[in-house]
């Protein structure tokens, strides 16, 4: 008769978390299998060491490798599937003989743990069973007291070998999440939340549970210092007041803030916008702008056209009349062509007196630009939209002429659209009466996104058919440089002016 094979999960390291029929199992069982590393120490042995007895028989596993490299014909994978074989074929010895083998794992045995290579090797020939343990994620949510999920929340579990960009778009993407398997991949994985903006929502926990047990924000962790029994811990956005302290006050409920998301991605948005965001019960915005979020099970986003800012406005006051805590989104800062100035020309009718409304900055587009080119906005300049939706072209043409005489540097928002294909053009001519035509120009498109570009020209050059709704263009001063440099061209508008230039 052969024996029997159990696979015994021993939860996160204290052993008074092993479960009560774990502990039977491994008191009676003939044969102990375990594994480790090359230098013999079993955390899953040393964690069972009270539930042992004397006279057991014991397989110690040690793994041909962890992060080294191996000149096995099949590579990592080849050699790790070479040991499993073997590992399977000694403990098929000892059920073959009539004995029962209790295989320890840390955690559970099925979640990222070798026990399963065993088990799909040896369950087909002999009677196998699983005990569950307690797993990391569920002591790393324990031993920080902070919920991991609720209600329709999604909870992710990643392990930190993926690529930072496909680890932070899965992070976009859930509501609360752990990443497993940290050690060397730390840096990847800070990586990865910061460029998700959720580096400030995520905890770090190091061995949970145990005497060696350490946790901390995760943008606090020293790198050199992190093992392979840890993890980053995204805990539930519902239960946020458990979070760790943000920037700014929290939002009032019957509240509006207006925020900006800065110019493209979340690594361009302040902390501040972020907690705003996570805090929101309604969120309301430009379309475009709205599905940068990401989506949160008890938060309600409101997606409308652009042409709508007064409607949205009006909308987001009537949702905080009813007690909503509402976030309204703008790209950029939200009172830079934006709605930050819609929101409180409505709040400042009678009947929405009493509703609290709060902006919050953001990375401007001009800014963004100005950044990739040098400091072309290094002195005095001014900000124009080219946009004749809400004000007359003569009105812009007369703002041109007076930015242009005053000699300061102008940031263009809005220069064309589908159905504006000519003020690039009048405006080129118009700012070339008063400015020589090789002031420089800096035509920055989709900056911070997939298909930036940045280009560096000159007035007389400008050709309005490369400019289109997705660019922002930069006019220099008089004083204004360009400077091509082998380590890369810069445009700059010194803090000095002459006497008598202009």
């Amino acid at each position: 008769m052969t024996g029997r094979l159990w696979g015994v999960g021993l939860g996160p390291g204290d052993p008074e978390l092993v479960t009560v029929k774990a502990a039977r199992l491994i008191g009676a069982a003939d044969v102990i299998a375990f594994h480790s590393a090359r230098h013999g120490r079993s955390i899953a042995r040393s964690v069972a060491a009270p539930y042992l007895r004397d006279g057991q028989l014991e397989e110690h596993l040690v793994y041909p490798l962890t992060t080294e490299t191996t000149d096995h014909p099949g590579g990592y994978q080849g050699a790790m599937d070479d040991f499993y074989a073997e590992c399977a074929a000694r403990l098929a010895a000892h059920l073959d003989a009539g004995r029962d083998v209790v295989v320890l794992a840390e955690g559970d045995p099925l979640f990222y743990g070798s026990y399963m290579h065993m088990h799909k090797r040896l369950t087909d020939r002999y009677d196998c069973e699983v005990v569950p343990g307690v797993t990391s994620v569920s002591a790393a949510a324990a031993v920080l007291g902070r919920p991991l999920c609720e209600r329709d929340e999604i909870l992710t579990v990643l392990p930190g070998t993926l690529p930072p960009d496909i680890l932070a778009q899965k992070l976009r993407e859930t509501d609360a999440a752990a990443v497993m398997k940290l050690g060397r991949t730390f840096g990847n994985v800070r990586e990865a939340f910061e460029l998700a903006g959720r580096a400030d929502e995520a905890w770090y926990v190091e061995r949970a549970t145990t005497d060696a047990q350490r946790t901390l924000p995760l943008a606090d962790v020293d790198p050199d210092s992190v093992p392979y029994f840890s993890l980053a811990l995204l805990p539930s956005p519902i239960n946020n007041t458990f979070a760790t302290p943000v920037t700014g006050r929290p939002l009032e409920e019957g509240s509006v803030t207006v925020v900006g998301l800065g110019p493209a991605g979340p690594e361009w948005m302040t902390p501040e916008v972020r907690a705003a965001l996570a805090n929101a019960d309604d969120v309301i915005g430009y379309g475009p702008y709205v599905d940068r979020l990401p989506d949160r099970a008890r938060q309600r986003k409101h997606p409308s056209d652009n042409k709508v800012e007064s409607e949205r406005a009006a909308f987001a006051l009537d949702l905080a009349r009813k007690g909503s805590r509402v976030v309204v989104v703008s790209s950029g800062d939200p009172g830079v062509f934006a709605m930050a100035s819609a929101v409180t020309e409505v709040a400042a009718e009678p009947e929405y007196a009493d509703i609290a409304v709060r902006v919050l900055p953001g990375m401007t587009a001009a800014q963004a630009v100005a950044s990739r080119a040098g400091a072309p906005l290094g002195h005095d300049y001014c900000v124009l939209s080219l946009s004749d939706r809400l004000k007359p072209w003569d009105v812009i043409a007369a703002r041109l002429t007076a930015a242009a005489t005053a000699d300061l540097a102008i940031a263009i928002y809005n220069p064309a659209s589908k159905s504006r294909t000519w003020q690039v053009a009048a405006t080129r001519d118009l700012l070339l009466e008063h400015r020589d035509p090789g002031t420089p120009v800096v035509v920055g498109r989709d900056v911070g996104g997939a298909s930036e570009s940045v280009t560096i020209t000159t007035l007389g050059e400008l050709d309005p058919a490369t400019v289109d709704m997705r660019c922002l263009l930069l006019i220099g001063s008089s004083q204004t440089r360009s400077v091509d440099r082998p380590a890369g061209s810069l445009v700059f508008t010194p803090r000095r002016y002459p006497q008598g230039a202009g």
